[in-house]
Order: C-alpha cells, then sequence, then structure tokens
C-alpha cells in the first residue's frame, strides 16, 4: 500500500493506493469512500480484494486529511470536489465506487456532478433522512441526538445516536416518549470530556442526512447506480432511507449481507460478514446479480 498527500486550496487529502497504476486487471480502480469514517474502516474489505487496485481516503477534517479552509462542516458538495480531486490525481480514468453511509450521500453527489468519474456506484445505505414517509420526525430525532450530545457530551450523544439507528419503523410519539438513552447500558463513558465537535454526533453533518439528490443530474449521468442495504437493517433507519432513495431514483434497493458496517472485521466492535459482504460485492460490481 501506498499512501499519498495531494494538496488542494482547502484541505491536504491523505489516501492510500492498494495494487498498481494502472491496473493489473486493466479494471478502473475500485474507489470506497465513507464518511463520518475515514479509510481505516475499509481495512477489512480492502484485504478481500487482493486482485484489484483499491483506494480509500480520509475526508477532509477526518482522520489523516487537515483543512486549510477555515471551516468545520461537513457538505456532500464540498467532499465531491475532494473525491473528483482524488480520482484526477490518480490518472487512471473513471474509478468503479463502493460508498457507505455519508460516502454514499457523497458518492450521489459526485455522480451529478462529475458524471464521467464513476463507472459503477455501489451506495450503500445513504442516511438521506428527508427522503422518508417520516422525514419531519426523522429530523427531529436527529435534532434530539445533538441536543443529547450538546447537554451531556459524548456518551449521551451515542447513545441517544444507538437508539434512533436502533429504533424499527417509523419515528411515533412512542419514541419519542421514551427516556434518554443512559450511556452506561451500552458500555459507554458518563463522563464529558467537554468536546462537542464530533461529527457525528454535532450538527457539522447535518448537510449530509439533509441531502437531496439531484434526480435529473444522476438519471443522465452514464454511471451504473446499485442502492445497498444490509439484511439486518431494513426496518432501521438507513434501511429506510436505503429503501426511499432507491424508489427517488426509480429502483428498488439491492440486499447485502449483514448491517450498516456489514463490511468491517471485528476492529471496531460489531463486527460485520466481511467474506459474504466482499463477495456480494464482487457479484453487484461485475454486474452478475
Amino acid at each position: 500500500m501506498e499512501t499519498h498527500t495531494l494538496e488542494t486550496a482547502g484541505a491536504d487529502l491523505v489516501y492510500d493506493v492498494r495494487g498498481p497504476l494502472p491496473t493489473a486487471d486493466g479494471r478502473p480502480p475500485l474507489f470506497m469512500i465513507g464518511q463520518p469514517m475515514d479509510a481505516s474502516g475499509f481495512a477489512a474489505l480492502a484485504a478481500r480484494f487482493p486482485d484489484r487496485t483499491v483506494v480509500t481516503y480520509d475526508p477532509r477534517g477526518l482522520g489523516r486529511s487537515t483543512r486549510k479552509d477555515g471551516r468545520v462542516d461537513h457538505t456532500p458538495q464540498t467532499q465531491a470536489d475532494d473525491v473528483h480531486a482524488v480520482i484526477e490525481a490518480l490518472g487512471a480514468g473513471p474509478v468503479e465506487m463502493f460508498a457507505s453511509s455519508g460516502g454514499a450521500v457523497t458518492a450521489l453527489a459526485v455522480v451529478t456532478t462529475y458524471p464521467a468519474d464513476v463507472t459503477v456506484l455501489v451506495a450503500h445505505e445513504p442516511p438521506l433522512i428527508t427522503l422518508t414517509p417520516d422525514a419531519a420526525a426523522a429530523v427531529r430525532a436527529r435534532a434530539g441526538v445533538t441536543e443529547a450530545y450538546e447537554k451531556r457530551g459524548w456518551g449521551a450523544g451515542m447513545a441517544a445516536f444507538v437508539a434512533m439507528t436502533s429504533w424499527k419503523g417509523e419515528f411515533t410519539d412512542a419514541y419519542f416518549a421514551q427516556p434518554e438513552a443512559d450511556p452506561a447500558t451500552f458500555g459507554m463513558p458518563t463522563d464529558d470530556d467537554g468536546s462537542r465537535d464530533n461529527p457525528l454526533l454535532s450538527d457539522r453533518s447535518w448537510a449530509v442526512s439533509g441531502y437531496r439528490p439531484d434526480v435529473d443530474a444522476i438519471a443522465a449521468a452514464p454511471t451504473r447506480i446499485v442502492i445497498a442495504v444490509g439484511e439486518e437493517s431494513q426496518d432501521v433507519l438507513t434501511g429506510r432511507t436505503a429503501v426511499a432513495t432507491a424508489e427517488l431514483l426509480g429502483q428498488e434497493v439491492t440486499v447485502f449481507p449483514s448491517h450498516h458496517g456489514g463490511f468491517m472485521g471485528g476492529e471496531f466492535g460489531y463486527a460485520g460478514k466481511p467474506d459474504e459482504f466482499a463477495h456480494r460485492l464482487r457479484q453487484v460490481l461485475d454486474g452478475a446479480a
């Protein structure tokens, strides 16, 4: 693996290339992106593609990529510009892309703005909460997570986030009537370290979950787009947002093994099924399923 730093006007972007460029098999590089997860989250999945040239990167302000733009918010449009810059720096033409969570939102923005950059996109559980039938309630639930974080710190915010993302079905009065989630119940710290800059729990990434894809631009792009959902996610929030995104684009979701982090090993806890996930991803990238 070779690590590179791309200096742009707004950020120094760090990306990793596993395998040769030009690629040994003649296929496009396989670019894996997430948000707020950085490249480290794709280690298990990338290792299961030893025959492919795999590229991962850290979004600006996350992991190893430092910002120079004086901002702290995360937007799909800015991240799409960064991904485009990395693709150009690779000098290998368009890429195939696996994008998960907020990275899937960024990927849809890439296809919108730079349609020639991606030949096939597998967008795994994009958290586009305003597309759901209960959009107003989902936005309220998101605000509740941020409120818990602002008032009581990371443990409280993360407990509220777990409660929100594990709730099955639409956000009803029963959801909002629940007692506040106790971080100790989830093995999380109850003390407050005073920081309030977490991209997942603060409002810094609300532009990601509030993004609305440009359907016409996406339809006009040459990219083959697959919206993916984990088999364990279909009743919870990111499963519902995946279904809503697919419906917006006039397609059905493609089911993958495991859950929202189903491509990960156990290095971050809550392990998925990376072997099965990689096998399914190969099928989908090849157009066989």
